[in-house]
């Protein structure tokens, strides 16, 4: 009997899931928007893999329902906060993402953030657009420099390290903090600091951890606090690193001058709209920072290349840090 494949979405960029069904049998969720967990544990029986994306909860239900015979859960996702890592690795299934591959995608996303965020694009076009621009005042849509100034990136891994690239092209100084990176590095050339050190002296914040209980509400109050009133907050990395309730009082009150987020601690939002969205100082987009067709299909692509590694017998691409990368026997 062939080995099914569970795949939690009917259809995903790119071609790889008719890669997939042509070595494996393929279920498919064909529902509506994202399946509840009832629906997916009732699909998962028997299967040996499982396709999902980063929100879908993997949790020890799921992995259960499924039963003995899953050996690999592959994110289409970088980032695995919906993992329950330690039920997967007591029940010996491998757990793979898809690092590398959206990089560069996402650096250009967030510095895109960084751009409308300092320059206050985004209020500036919804002026425009609402008719208000009526005549030319100087003092209209006064942002602040990108240029010249000092971007401080938190977690220094694919990510940071791109953004950090793009923005030697402006000219900026550049401060890192990484527990696992701590060293100065020369390309691109960046400073290790501690974290109080890089809020004081930064300009920009960039964010670029992933959600763990280390990282949950990593800027809160306090940390805003210890920024710069003329300071950009971005983040591209998960929602729950930002403690939103501080941020919103921190730009109604002045304590910091905007932010840029692609990320949020409740998504999807659908029309119940956290209070930032909308918010004259802050520039929101709905999570978009891998969205280009080339790159969700590179990630889809990944996906299955370690489903059909590990169904193999071989060891996963791209299993999760720390995770083993073939299954326990």
């Amino acid at each position: 009997m062939a080995q099914r494949v569970l795949t939690t979405r009917p259809d995903l960029p790119g071609g790889g899931l008719d890669r997939l069904a042509t070595r494996w049998d393929l279920v498919r969720w064909n529902g509506q928007g994202k399946p509840e967990p009832a629906e997916l544990h009732a699909l998962a029986a028997g299967v040996s893999g499982i396709l999902c994306l980063g929100n879908d909860r993997v949790d020890a239900a799921l992995l259960d329902a499924a039963g003995p015979s899953l050996k690999v859960v592959a994110l289409a996702s970088m980032g695995f906060d919906a993992v329950d890592r330690d039920a997967a690795a007591e029940r010996g299934v491998v757990v793979t993402h898809t690092p590398g591959v959206l990089a560069e995608t996402t650096a250009d996303l967030t510095f895109a953030l960084i751009l409308m965020a300092r320059r206050r694009l985004g209020a500036a076009r919804d002026s425009l657009a609402a008719g208000q621009w009526d005549m030319f005042r100087m003092g209209d849509y006064l942002g602040l420099d990108v240029h010249g100034a000092t971007l401080g990136v938190v977690g220094y891994g694919q990510i940071g390290r791109a953004v950090a690239r793009r923005a030697q092209g402006f000219g900026m100084r550049l401060l890192h903090h990484d527990p696992f990176a701590p060293e100065d590095t020369q390309d691109p050339p960046s400073k290790s600091v501690d974290l109080p050190t890089l809020l004081a002296e930064a300009d920009v914040v960039s964010l670029h951890v992933p959600l763990t209980p280390e990282t949950r509400h990593l800027i809160g109050a306090a940390e805003l606090a210890a920024m710069k009133p003329t300071a950009t907050l971005v983040s591209t990395s998960r929602g729950g690193v930002v403690d939103e309730d501080a941020l919103l009082r921190a730009l109604r009150g002045g304590v910091i001058h905007s932010a840029g987020l692609d990320v949020f601690e409740r998504e999807p939002m659908g029309a119940e709209l956290s209070p930032l969205v909308g918010d004259p100082h802050v520039v929101t987009l709905p999570h978009i920072g891998s969205a280009t067709e080339a790159t969700r299909a590179a990630m889809v692509d990944l996906a299955v290349d370690n489903v059909l590694e590990v169904l193999a017998g071989r060891s996963a691409t791209t299993p999760l840090p720390g995770s083993a990368g073939l299954p326990a026997l």
